[in-house]
C-alpha cells in the first residue's frame, strides 16, 4: 500500500472499470435522459442534450458523403464554442478520429497538421478559414484537403444579444466579422448549415473502445509536432474519472474556459460534463469579467482553469459584484498556482484550490490533489487507478521519498504511442515490475504521504500561462527568416505569465539592419502568439559544444542570473 492511499477521498473508488462503449455514446445516452435539458449554453443561447445529438448525428451524415470513413483523422480548429463541441462528438459519431488544432497556429504551421495524420477534411471557423485554407494551397498535389466546412460564430447564438449574456464589446467585431470565402484549391467548401442539413443517411456506428478517437498534437525536445494517439477507453477513463473527482452528477454546471482543443479543457471539461449529463457554459477565450458574470449568472459549479485565470478574476475591479458561491471544486495545472493566491481564495471564499499534473500523453490527469486535502505548490497524487513513480533518469530504478528523479506513469488513461513514430514511442516507455511506464520527461519526487511535487524537466520546454512551447518548433520556424542564420530559443520569467519566449538570433551578414522589433513582428505573423518571442537578443555568435550543438542550457542559466542581478539591483 502506498502512503497516498492515506488520503484518497472517502467516498470514490480507487480504480474504475472503465466502459466498454465509444465516446459516441456518452452524448447519445444522456440524449434520451436529458433531451430538453441543456448541453451548452453560449452567450445566453442554450443547446439542449437533443439538439447536440442531432446536430452530431447531421454532421457524421456530412462527413460519411464527403468520404470520411472508420479510423480516417479529421482536423478540427476552433475556439471554444458549441460547433466545436458538435463537431468533436460528429467525427466520433463518423467513426473517425478527432485531430484537435490550436486555432492560434498560423498557415506555415499548419501544414504538418495536415499533412502528418493525412488529413483530408477540416472543420473550422470563419475567422480561421483563410489560414487552413493557405496551408493546404501550399502543398503539393494530393496532400491538400479536399472538404473545408466552415461556421461562424453566429451560427450558435444571436450576435445582438445584451446584458449579462453579451459578449466583451471588444469581441463584438471578431464574432460577428463576415470573412469572404476563400477558395480551397482541388477541394470543396461547405458551409455549417449546409452541412447540418445534410439528408443523407448517417453511417453505423462501429467503433468501440479500442479504435483511435483522438489524435492531439504534442512537441518535443527534437523535430515536428507529434500526433498522441488516444483510443476511446483512455480518454473514456479520464472523463469518467474526472467527472467522479469533481463531484460529479447530471447538476453539474461546467465553465468551459480552458480551450477544449487542449486535452485538459476537451477531456477534463467536456467529455467529463457530457458524460454526467451536466451542463457547459462556454466561453471563446479568456475573459476575466465575462468569467466573472458567467459563474454569478449559471450557478457554475466545477471550474478546472490555469492559474492565471485566478489571478486576473481576483483583479478585476468589478470582482466584488460577482458571486462564486456555487462553486463546489475549482481546480487545473499547467503552471503552479501562488501560495498567496491559493490562501486566499481558501481564507475568503472556503475554496481549496486542487492542482493537478497530466500531459496531452496521459489524456490530462494523472495527478490530482485531493479536493478534501490539497497540498499547495504540489502535483497531488496519482489519479484512479493509476501508478506513479519517481526514477533515476539514467539507472531507470525506482527512487525512494524526498528523492528527485523522472516522474513516470501508467494506468489506462495512457495513450499508445506516437503516431507513425515507432523510434519516438520506444523511447518514451519502459517496464518496471511487468508494466508499461510513460517517461513523462518531468523530474519531481514523492513525499512521505504519497504526494508529488514538480522540481524540473528533462525535456526542454516553456510554460507559459500553461500553453507549453517548444523551442525546437520556434525554432525550426525561425530559421525561414532570411535573416536568421542561427537561433536559439530559451525561457525568461514573466510576472504573470510564469516564463516568456525569448530568442538569442545570430544575424546574416547580409541582413544586419535587421532590428529586434522585424523578428519579433514576423514571429506573430507566423506562428502561434504564445510561441512567438516577446525578446530578441543579438549576439555574433551562440555557444556550442565540441559536437558543434548549441549549448542553450548555457544561454538559458546566463538569462537566469541576468535577470536575478535585475531583480537584486531593483530591490
Amino acid at each position: 500500500m502506498r502512503p497516498h492511499h492515506a488520503f484518497w477521498p472517502k467516498r470514490l473508488p480507487e480504480s474504475i472499470a472503465v466502459p466498454a462503449t465509444s465516446l459516441w455514446d456518452n452524448l447519445a445516452v444522456n440524449a434520451r435522459r436529458y433531451p430538453d435539458k441543456a448541453a451548452l449554453i453560449f452567450f445566453g443561447t442554450e443547446t439542449s442534450y437533443r439538439q447536440l445529438a442531432e446536430g452530431a448525428e447531421r454532421l457524421a451524415a456530412q462527413l460519411h458523403a464527403v468520404g470520411v470513413g472508420r479510423g480516417d483523422r479529421v482536423v478540427l480548429c476552433m475556439q471554444n464554442c458549441p460547433q466545436w463541441v458538435v463537431a468533436h462528438f460528429a467525427i466520433l459519431r463518423a467513426n473517425a478520429v478527432v485531430v484537435p488544432v490550436n486555432p492560434m497556429n498560423r498557415a506555415e504551421e499548419l501544414k504538418h497538421y495536415i499533412t502528418d495524420p493525412q488529413a483530408r477534411v477540416a472543420i473550422t471557423t470563419a475567422d480561421l478559414a483563410g489560414e487552413l485554407v493557405s496551408a493546404s494551397n501550399a502543398l503539393s498535389p494530393g496532400q491538400g484537403l479536399s472538404t473545408l466546412i466552415v461556421t461562424r460564430y453566429t451560427d450558435a447564438f444571436d450576435g445582438s444579444v445584451e446584458g449579462d449574456d453579451a459578449p466583451p464589446a471588444a469581441w463584438r467585431e471578431w464574432l460577428t466579422r463576415h470573412h469572404d470565402t476563400p477558395v480551397l484549391a482541388g477541394g470543396q467548401l461547405l458551409t455549417w448549415n449546409d452541412a447540418l442539413a445534410c439528408v443523407a443517411p448517417v453511417p453505423a456506428h462501429v467503433v468501440g473502445r479500442d479504435d483511435l478517437a483522438v489524435l492531439p498534437y504534442t512537441s518535443g525536445t527534437t523535430g515536428l509536432p507529434k500526433g498522441c494517439m488516444h483510443l476511446h477507453r483512455s480518454i473514456m477513463h479520464n472523463a469518467v474519472a474526472s467527472c467522479l473527482w469533481g463531484s460529479g452528477s447530471s447538476g453539474n454546471v461546467a465553465l468551459a474556459a480552458v480551450p477544449m482543443f487542449h486535452i485538459t479543457g476537451m477531456v477534463s471539461v467536456m467529455h467529463a460534463t457530457i458524460y454526467s449529463g451536466g451542463t457547459l457554459v462556454l466561453m471563446p477565450r479568456w475573459d476575466r469579467d465575462l468569467a466573472g458574470r458567467m459563474i454569478s449568472r449559471y450557478k457554475v459549479t466545477n471550474w478546472t482553469n490555469v492559474p492565471t485565470m485566478i489571478i486576473d478574476l481576483l483583479g478585476s475591479p468589478n470582482f466584488a459584484n460577482y458571486d462564486l458561491s456555487s462553486l463546489v471544486y475549482i481546480g487545473g495545472g499547467g503552471a503552479a498556482m501562488p501560495q498567496a493566491v491559493a490562501q486566499r481564495l481558501q481564507d475568503q471564499y472556503g475554496l481549496r484550490y486542487a492542482e493537478g499534473y497530466g500531459l496531452t500523453e496521459t489524456a490530462a490527469p494523472s495527478h490530482s490533489n485531493p479536493p478534501d486535502a490539497p497540498k499547495q505548490q504540489c502535483l497531488g497524487i496519482p489519479f484512479m487507478s493509476t501508478d506513479a513513480r519517481v526514477i533515476d533518469p539514467d539507472s531507470l530504478a525506482e527512487l525512494g521519498v524526498g528523492q528527485q528523479g523522472e516522474i513516470i506513469v501508467h494506468g489506462p488513461e495512457v495513450f499508445e504511442g506516437y503516431w507513425q513514430r515507432p523510434e519516438a514511442t520506444a523511447a518514451a516507455f519502459i517496464e518496471l515490475d511487468g508494466k508499461r511506464f510513460f517517461r513523462t520527461g518531468d523530474l519531481g519526487h514523492v513525499d512521505a504521504d504519497g504526494y508529488f511535487f514538480l522540481t524540473d524537466r528533462l525535456k526542454r520546454m516553456i510554460n507559459a500561462s500553461g500553453f507549453k512551447v517548444w523551442p525546437a518548433e520556434v525554432e525550426a520556424l525561425m530559421f525561414r527568416h532570411p535573416a536568421i542564420q542561427e537561433a536559439c530559443v530559451i525561457g525568461t520569467r514573466d510576472p504573470y505569465r510564469g516564463e516568456s519566449v525569448k530568442a538569442v538570433v545570430v544575424l546574416r551578414a547580409s541582413h544586419m539592419q535587421t532590428t529586434e522589433q522585424d523578428i519579433m513582428d514576423w514571429c506573430h505573423d507566423n506562428m502561434a502568439a504564445y510561441k512567438a518571442p516577446r525578446a530578441v537578443q543579438f549576439v555574433d555568435a551562440l555557444p556550442k559544444s565540441g559536437s558543434g550543438k548549441v549549448m542553450w542550457r548555457a544561454l538559458q542559466e546566463a538569462e537566469a542570473v541576468q535577470q536575478s542581478a535585475a531583480k537584486t539591483s531593483l530591490n
